[in-house]
């Protein structure tokens, strides 16, 4: 069975791409370089882990614009692709599509799923509410959104286990960003709150009812990036995520101890946008242990590389 959402999301990748050819007239218009942000693995714009308050594309306030994404990353164990895109509206409001395909590589094989990919479908909408990154930014006041983001796991061989465990294949992740850009400094700093019941960002579903009913709940996990603009166009930084863990509850009262444990994410990143329509980012990434059961507790680090396209 395909995800829900792929038919929506190859119409929202034809809308992006029609709406690029309406706004060639809009070429010289946009931000300042990198002031928009990258692509996050979940489509909303921010950096790659996590969004920012920021609004995707190259748009301001009267314009229209969008944006294309493709990122690949691996770990030790696991390898993801991600392709999306994004539009935004007058720098007020964006829509996200993307379409993650997680190769379990070794794991699936130790679950007696040999080439198992678990696939996950986003659909985002955030709205700027308050401040304005660069009009503020010789003030305290930083560019303020809130966002959801609609996900749904792909029917696999994995869902007898999840079932087990009482997660579902499909959940809703609310957050609050808060972007502070410091244009004298060169320096960009970002804080997110998100609430959510998913297992590792969705992958491995969302709650569960084995072992309790509080790892059915959502939770408050906070998120921070910070950026610092080297050159014009090039931009080094780091995130950090918190991870909900609640998963590992109901992993060890289906007896696997804590083979479902899951850590913090992190990155450290840069990014170089050689015009305002193109940019690239490559970063050393560590998402802590992910099943950890089936890769003897091996931190899962390595690299991730995104390159988009922006108007």
């Amino acid at each position: 069975m395909k995800p829900r959402f792929a038919p929506h999301l190859i119409a929202a990748y034809t809308a992006v791409i029609c709406a690029g050819a309406s706004l060639s007239a809009h070429a010289e218009t946009g931000k300042l370089l990198l002031t928009g942000g990258v692509s996050s693995i979940d489509g909303a714009a921010g950096g790659g882990l996590t969004p920012w308050a920021v609004i995707g594309s190259n748009a301001t306030e009267g314009e229209i614009g969008g944006s294309a994404f493709f990122t690949t990353a691996g770990t030790r164990d696991y390898g993801l692709n991600i392709l999306g895109a994004a539009i935004g509206i007058q720098d007020r409001f964006e829509i996200s599509v993307a379409q993650q395909d997680f190769n379990t590589r070794a794991t699936g094989t130790a679950l007696g799923l040999p080439g198992l990919h678990l696939k996950q479908s986003i659909v985002g909408l955030k709205a700027r509410v308050a401040g304005d990154a660069i009009l503020d930014s010789d003030s305290l006041m930083p560019q303020v959104a809130v966002g959801v983001e609609f996900k749904r796991l792909g029917s696999t061989g994995l869902d007898g286990t999840l079932r087990a465990l009482g997660a579902k294949r499909d959940g809703v992740d609310l957050y609050v960003s808060a972007t502070k850009l410091f244009l004298g400094q060169s320096l960009l700093v970002n804080g997110t709150l998100r609430a959510t019941k998913a297992n590792q960002n969705g992958l491995l579903g969302f709650g569960a009812t084995l072992g309790g009913g509080s790892n059915n709940s959502y939770s408050l996990q906070p998120e921070f990036s910070i950026a610092y603009l080297v050159s014009k166009n090039v931009a080094v930084g780091a995130e950090y995520r918190f991870m909900r863990n609640k998963l590992e509850t109901a992993g060890r009262a289906a007896g696997l101890g804590n083979g479902l444990r899951s850590e913090d994410w992190k990155d450290i990143f840069i990014a170089w946008a050689p015009n305002k329509n193109v940019s690239v980012t490559l970063a050393y990434v560590d998402l802590g242990v992910i099943v950890p059961a089936t890769t003897a507790s091996r931190k899962q680090t390595g690299y991730y590389l995104s390159a988009q396209v922006a108007f």
